[in-house]
């Protein structure tokens, strides 16, 4: 996926989770943050941060902030709705018979439902933006839908369906996540109970730039993280 319309800016601080301050060409902006997840690592003062214009004259601000740029890993894609996008694109390419997005099972919304010949697939896209060492983790704020997501494929499992959770890699140089337990330890407990009844954990490593996100490859992986 590509990105119209976009140029560079020095993050300068967020006010709260929706917004942020941005000088763009020598002038302070209040600009839309594009993830409401903490983002403590990667919303620094001083960083490079890339933007794309709003094409709505009616907006409250004029541009999104969409990636930040982290000397020790390059850009890192922040945009939440970036990794269902690329997914999308992913799919696209695979050879399903029929691809759904927001697939209404039990008491959620799944992102994903296709279908090949007989079988049937549900899959959930979680973005990670967060990298400590190399590795990454999710989430970075605590995430009780994500929860919920993963007890209702770990239940579809068992209803016959083929079930993956998939971590878009927003960046560059991580080919791994982790449950983030310290920040939602229930988060890693229904990780491995969705893995104990066949849910697939999928690593979608990514090429990343201030204006694009493509997934380069796909590591599937059964067994606890």
């Amino acid at each position: 996926m590509k990105y119209d319309d976009v140029v560079r800016g020095i993050f300068l601080d967020r006010p709260n989770r929706f917004v942020a301050h941005v000088e763009i060409g020598g002038k302070e902006e209040t600009v839309h943050v594009k993830n409401t997840g903490r983002c403590r690592e990667l919303l620094l003062p001083g960083a490079e941060v890339a933007l794309q214009r709003a094409d709505s004259p009616v907006r409250k601000t004029a541009y999104d902030l969409i990636s930040v740029f982290k000397p020790s890993l390059g850009w890192v894609n922040i945009d939440s709705q970036a990794p269902n996008a690329v997914v999308r694109e992913w799919l696209s390419e695979r050879d399903f018979d029929l691809v759904k997005p927001e697939y209404r099972f039990g008491d959620s919304r799944i992102d994903f439902y296709m279908e090949k010949g007989e079988e049937r697939y549900l899959l959930e896209i979680k973005g990670c933006t967060l990298e400590i060492g190399g590795t990454g983790f999710f989430p970075d704020a605590p995430t009780l839908r994500g929860v919920k997501h993963l007890r209702e494929l770990a239940e579809a499992c068992r209803q016959g369906y083929r079930c993956g959770v998939g971590f878009v890699i927003a960046m560059e140089g991580v080919d791994e996540v982790r449950p983030n337990v310290e920040t939602h330890p229930e988060f890693g407990k229904a990780l491995d109970e969705a893995s104990d009844a066949g849910v697939e954990i999928l690593f979608m490593t990514c090429s990343v730039t201030p204006d694009s996100l493509k997934i380069n490859d796909v590591k599937a992986r059964r067994g606890r993280v």
